[in-house]
C-alpha cells in the first residue's frame, strides 16, 4: 500500500488575540491589520476564525469594491 504524502491535517487556532476558535479562513496580515489594530506588524497571512472572517470583510467591504471597479 502506498504511503501518504500529505501530512495529516490539524485543526489550527485562530490567531487574533484572545480567540480560541478554529481557524478556517487565510487572510492577507496587512489588509487584516486595517481591521485589527492590535496585530501589530506582521507579514505573510494570518489564520482566523469564521467571526473574525466575517468582521473582516463586513469592515473591508467598500475598500474591496473600490479595487475591484480599478479605482
Amino acid at each position: 500500500m502506498p504511503e501518504m504524502k500529505h501530512k495529516l491535517e490539524e485543526k489550527e487556532k485562530c490567531q487574533i488575540e484572545g480567540c480560541k476558535n478554529t481557524a478556517e479562513r487565510s487572510v492577507s496580515a496587512a489588509k487584516l491589520s486595517k481591521v485589527y489594530s492590535k496585530m501589530g506588524e506582521r507579514k505573510g497571512s494570518v489564520r482566523i476564525c469564521r467571526e473574525h472572517y466575517r468582521k473582516f470583510k463586513k469592515e473591508t467591504k467598500e475598500e474591496r469594491e473600490l479595487e475591484r471597479l480599478g479605482w
